[in-house]
Order: C-alpha cells, then structure tokens, then sequence
C-alpha cells in the first residue's frame, strides 16, 4: 500500500520549468487581452467616427437604435480581434504585432464594408440611430455589421493560415 502511494506522490510533481512557463503564459494573456481592449476602442471610435451622430451619448440616452447597431458593431470588432489572435504567430513578440496589425485592417475594412453596404441601400442612419422608437432599419445595419465582421474574420484566418504556411 505504502509503495502505490509513493508512486501516486512522484506522479504528482510538477515537470521542471513549470513555474515559468506558467508566469510567461499569465504574461501573454495579459498583453493579447490589452491589445485586445485597444483594438475594441479603436474599433468603437470608427464605428462612432464613420456612424453618424455621437453614438456613445445616444447609448447612454438609451436610444434603441443606436444601442442595436452599437452592439452588433462591437460584437464584429470582437470576431474580427479574436480571429486575429487566434492566426497571430505562435511566437509572443510576433503574434502581438501580427494581433495588431490584423486587427486593424479588420477595422478599416469592416468600417469601409458597412459604410459603403449603408450608402448603397440608401438607409438614413443618422435619423435611424436618434429616434427613441424602435426602426427596423437598424436591425438591417446590425445586420450587415455582423456579417461582414465575420466575413473579414474568415478572411484573416484565410490570410493568417496562408501566411503561417509561408
């Protein structure tokens, strides 16, 4: 009995390095969460920059319309930053930079993609994001916000998987 609990304690050591490996791991997270967060304001302040009117003070009036395409604005942001991560190189320093540098050009294509998406369907969104009443317009710019985010997700796991590859 003595001998099988002996065993079970050696099994029970931690392999050497683990310590390190564990603190450079808690690092990586720390830095990809905050080029994470930097990415999503910057993704905010375009979407407020290229929305018309003041998208952060219409949410904070609990404007509906601005708070439905404000979300689904973020929430492609976060898909586009997420995939960017995930393709970034497996090498911290590298991946940072490959993080960033996808993610931003996610930005400005996701930005541009709506925009342009918005001018071709004719929608008023200004007028859409200031009303108190709920218009169904802006279930159609949540829409198309969230679609292409995931499509200019694919296309940097696209990108990202070529050029790992490489």
């Amino acid at each position: 009995m003595t001998t099988i609990h002996l065993a079970a304690v050696t099994n029970a050591a931690l392999p050497e390095g683990f310590g390190g490996s564990l603190l450079r791991g808690l690092g990586a997270i720390v830095l990809f969460a905050i080029v994470g967060l930097v990415l999503m304001l910057l993704g905010f302040y375009a979407i407020d920059w290229t929305t018309p009117g003041k998208l952060s003070s219409l949410v904070r009036e609990g404007k509906p319309n601005a708070v439905i395409v404000t979300a689904s604005g973020m929430l492609s942001m976060a898909f586009i930053i997420v995939i960017a991560i995930v393709f970034s190189s497996r090498d911290l320093t590298a991946g940072l930079i490959t993080s960033v540098v996808y993610g931003l050009v996610g930005i400005v294509a996701q930005v541009l993609a709506v925009r342009t998406l918005e001018w071709v369907t004719k929608l008023d969104v200004g007028a859409t994001m200031e009303t108190d009443k709920f218009a169904p317009a802006s279930v159609v710019v949540a829409a198309v916000h969230l679609a292409l985010g995931m499509i200019v997700a694919v296309a940097i796991s696209d990108f990202g998987a070529l050029f790992a590859a490489v």
